[in-house]
Protein backbone atom coordinates (compact mmCIF):
# COMPACT_ATOMS: atom_id res chain seq x y z
CA UNK A 1 0.00 0.00 0.00
CA UNK A 2 1.07 3.44 -0.65
CA UNK A 3 1.44 5.51 2.36
CA UNK A 4 2.53 9.55 2.59
CA UNK A 5 3.71 10.91 5.35
CA UNK A 6 3.67 15.31 5.06
CA UNK A 7 4.04 17.50 7.71
CA UNK A 8 2.18 21.43 7.27
CA UNK A 9 3.16 24.75 8.49
CA UNK A 10 2.22 28.58 8.07
CA UNK A 11 4.80 30.56 5.76
CA UNK A 12 6.08 33.92 7.43
CA UNK A 13 4.13 36.50 4.98
CA UNK A 14 6.88 38.69 4.41
CA UNK A 15 9.25 35.92 2.69
CA UNK A 16 8.45 34.63 -0.60
CA UNK A 17 9.72 31.59 -2.24
CA UNK A 18 12.59 31.96 -5.32
CA UNK A 19 11.71 31.43 -8.70
CA UNK A 20 8.30 31.62 -9.99
CA UNK A 21 7.65 28.35 -9.52
CA UNK A 22 5.19 25.92 -11.42
CA UNK A 23 1.32 26.95 -11.64
CA UNK A 24 -1.30 24.21 -10.42
CA UNK A 25 -4.92 23.46 -10.71
CA UNK A 26 -6.72 20.89 -8.99
CA UNK A 27 -10.08 19.71 -8.34
CA UNK A 28 -11.65 17.51 -6.25
CA UNK A 29 -14.31 14.79 -7.56
CA UNK A 30 -14.58 13.11 -4.00
CA UNK A 31 -13.57 15.25 -0.62
CA UNK A 32 -15.21 13.23 2.30
CA UNK A 33 -13.29 12.68 5.36
CA UNK A 34 -12.90 8.64 4.28
CA UNK A 35 -11.18 9.90 0.93
CA UNK A 36 -10.47 12.21 -1.60
CA UNK A 37 -9.90 11.98 -5.32
CA UNK A 38 -8.04 15.05 -6.89
CA UNK A 39 -7.44 15.88 -10.07
CA UNK A 40 -4.16 18.33 -10.44
CA UNK A 41 -2.75 19.56 -13.89
CA UNK A 42 1.05 20.73 -13.61
CA UNK A 43 1.97 22.28 -16.60
CA UNK A 44 1.87 19.75 -19.60
CA UNK A 45 1.09 16.87 -17.20
CA UNK A 46 -1.86 15.69 -15.29
CA UNK A 47 -2.76 13.14 -12.47
CA UNK A 48 -5.38 11.44 -10.79
CA UNK A 49 -4.57 10.83 -6.98
CA UNK A 50 -6.92 8.87 -4.36
CA UNK A 51 -5.91 9.39 -0.49
CA UNK A 52 -7.50 7.57 2.51
CA UNK A 53 -8.33 9.36 6.15
CA UNK A 54 -5.92 11.02 7.34
CA UNK A 55 -3.93 9.69 10.96
CA UNK A 56 -1.57 11.50 12.29
CA UNK A 57 0.67 13.05 9.52
CA UNK A 58 0.11 9.88 7.12
CA UNK A 59 -2.14 8.38 5.04
CA UNK A 60 -3.06 6.34 2.34
CA UNK A 61 -1.71 7.73 -1.16
CA UNK A 62 -2.15 6.37 -4.80
CA UNK A 63 -1.33 8.12 -7.56
CA UNK A 64 -2.07 7.99 -11.77
CA UNK A 65 -1.04 9.62 -14.55
CA UNK A 66 -3.66 10.84 -16.48
CA UNK A 67 -4.16 12.64 -20.51
CA UNK A 68 -3.79 16.27 -19.69
CA UNK A 69 -7.29 16.66 -22.20
CA UNK A 70 -8.84 14.32 -19.44
CA UNK A 71 -7.65 16.01 -16.43
CA UNK A 72 -8.77 19.44 -18.40
CA UNK A 73 -12.49 18.04 -18.73
CA UNK A 74 -12.90 16.82 -15.15
CA UNK A 75 -11.36 20.02 -14.01
CA UNK A 76 -14.39 22.01 -15.87
CA UNK A 77 -16.98 19.45 -15.80
CA UNK A 78 -16.42 16.92 -12.67
CA UNK A 79 -14.88 18.59 -9.96
CA UNK A 80 -16.40 20.47 -6.93
CA UNK A 81 -15.98 24.34 -7.76
CA UNK A 82 -14.00 26.50 -7.00
CA UNK A 83 -10.67 24.33 -8.11
CA UNK A 84 -7.68 25.58 -6.25
CA UNK A 85 -4.96 27.14 -8.38
CA UNK A 86 -1.57 27.84 -6.87
CA UNK A 87 2.09 28.27 -7.66
CA UNK A 88 4.93 25.10 -6.10
CA UNK A 89 7.84 26.27 -5.31
CA UNK A 90 10.62 23.51 -4.59
CA UNK A 91 13.03 24.98 -1.82
CA UNK A 92 15.92 23.21 -0.66
CA UNK A 93 17.02 23.73 3.13
CA UNK A 94 19.82 21.15 5.04
CA UNK A 95 19.02 18.17 2.29
CA UNK A 96 15.18 18.46 2.46
CA UNK A 97 12.73 19.61 -0.40
CA UNK A 98 10.02 21.62 0.92
CA UNK A 99 7.14 22.29 -1.36
CA UNK A 100 5.56 25.83 -0.64
CA UNK A 101 2.00 26.23 -2.37
CA UNK A 102 1.43 29.79 -3.06
CA UNK A 103 -2.39 29.90 -3.36
CA UNK A 104 -4.41 32.28 -5.37
CA UNK A 105 -8.15 32.62 -6.40
CA UNK A 106 -10.36 32.17 -3.40
CA UNK A 107 -7.16 30.82 -1.47
CA UNK A 108 -5.32 34.42 -2.18
CA UNK A 109 -3.50 35.00 0.52
CA UNK A 110 -2.35 31.99 2.22
CA UNK A 111 1.52 30.14 1.62
CA UNK A 112 1.79 27.01 3.04
CA UNK A 113 5.21 24.85 3.54
CA UNK A 114 4.59 21.08 3.13
CA UNK A 115 7.60 17.98 3.71
CA UNK A 116 7.25 14.57 2.96
CA UNK A 117 9.05 11.89 5.60
CA UNK A 118 10.06 8.59 5.23
CA UNK A 119 8.50 8.36 8.72
CA UNK A 120 6.48 10.07 11.19
CA UNK A 121 9.61 10.31 13.37
CA UNK A 122 12.08 11.42 10.88
CA UNK A 123 14.12 14.42 12.11
CA UNK A 124 13.94 17.96 9.39
CA UNK A 125 15.18 21.32 10.56
CA UNK A 126 12.55 24.20 9.65
CA UNK A 127 13.89 27.01 7.65
CA UNK A 128 13.88 30.24 9.11
CA UNK A 129 10.54 30.97 7.21
CA UNK A 130 8.54 28.38 8.17
CA UNK A 131 6.05 28.87 11.31
CA UNK A 132 3.39 27.18 13.18
CA UNK A 133 2.53 23.56 12.44
CA UNK A 134 -0.84 23.16 10.64
CA UNK A 135 -0.93 19.11 9.87
CA UNK A 136 -3.35 18.10 12.15
CA UNK A 137 -5.86 21.27 11.35
CA UNK A 138 -8.42 20.28 8.74
CA UNK A 139 -8.88 23.84 7.41
CA UNK A 140 -5.26 23.62 5.55
CA UNK A 141 -6.82 20.45 3.72
CA UNK A 142 -6.84 21.36 0.32
CA UNK A 143 -10.34 19.75 -0.21
CA UNK A 144 -11.64 22.02 2.84
CA UNK A 145 -9.79 25.21 0.77
CA UNK A 146 -12.87 23.94 -1.80
CA UNK A 147 -15.55 24.35 0.96
CA UNK A 148 -14.42 26.74 2.83
CA UNK A 149 -11.37 29.10 1.01
CA UNK A 150 -8.69 31.27 3.15
CA UNK A 151 -10.40 34.13 1.91
CA UNK A 152 -13.60 34.04 3.53
CA UNK A 153 -11.62 33.12 6.99
CA UNK A 154 -11.21 36.84 8.01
Amino acid sequence: MAKEIERKFRVDPHWHPPGDGVALEQGYLSSVPERSVRVRLAGDTAKLTIKGTTTGVSRSEYEYEIPVDDAVAMLHELCEKPTISKRRHAVVHEGKTWEVDVFGGENDGLVIAELELASEDEPFAKPPWVREEVSDDPRYYNANLVKTPFKSWR
